[in-house]
Formats: structure tokens, sequence, C-alpha cells
């Protein structure tokens, strides 16, 4: 019995290493309930929706978000993005990368960005509409 809770710990523990993080690189993903354009649409993505691949089929990939939720989606609308979203109710999106700059902007949980630069714990990013600005860390997935 101990060898076999060993052995599904360390397969566990090999497929979260296996697991793929990727983002969306259209403007809107459909996310659907299995791998093919004939199951049913869950719920929309939006450009830069970071998403974790736990499963591959085909063209098709099933992930996980930050939120924990699963769905498939078509490989070609996702890639190697370096993006994040926030996770908390009020992220503040600062000038600079720190708390002594200006707050530029406050978006809720839930909002993606790309990553153009990191400096410490601060991340320098820019939502789909072009805005731009610093977030801590801390604050996205």
């Amino acid at each position: 019995m101990k060898r076999l809770l060993i052995a599904i710990a360390v397969l566990l523990c090999a497929q979260s290493a296996m697991a793929q993080r990727l983002a969306v690189k259209a403007q809107i993903g459909n996310v659907r309930s299995g791998p093919g354009q004939g199951y049913e649409v869950l719920w929309n993505v939006e450009q830069n929706h970071p998403i974790e691949i736990i499963e591959k089929k085909g063209e098709w990939r099933r992930f996980r978000d930050f939120e924990g939720d699963q769905g498939w989606i078509h490989q070609d609308i996702v890639g190697k993005i370096d993006a994040v979203i926030t996770v908390q109710d009020k992220c503040n999106i600062r000038s600079g990368p720190g708390t002594n700059f200006e707050v530029f902007f406050s978006v809720e949980k839930g909002v993606p960005f790309k990553v153009s630069e990191r400096k410490g714990d601060w991340l320098r990013v820019e939502h789909a509409d072009g805005d731009k600005g610093w977030i801590h860390r801390s604050l996205v997935w």
C-alpha cells in the first residue's frame, strides 16, 4: 500500500511538471466541453488568457485555468505567450515597478495581460486593448 501511494505521488508530480503553460493568442477563444467543434461551448476566453495544458488529443488541448476550471481549446488559438491574469478583486496597475509609483488604473479579478518585462517582483504588462503598466506578481497567476 505504501509503495502504491508513493507511485501515485510520483505520477502526480510528474504530470504537474509536464503541464505546459500557454496563452490565448486569438481575440476570443471558445472553451468547449470536449475535443472537437461538435462539443458545447462552455465559455469564452479573451486574448492573453493564460492556461495550463493538461492533456492533448489531436489538435485539441484540455487545460486548467487560474480558477481550476477545465475545458478544451483548439491548438491554433493558443501559443507560447508570457501572460498572467489578475487573481485579486482590485489590482492597481502602476506607472513603474513599485508602490511609490502612480496608479494608472485598477482592474478586477480575471483580467489577462501579456508580460513584456520583469523587474524583481514586478511585471510590466499590456492588456489587449493597449493599456500598459506595472503590477506586483502576487496579484497574478
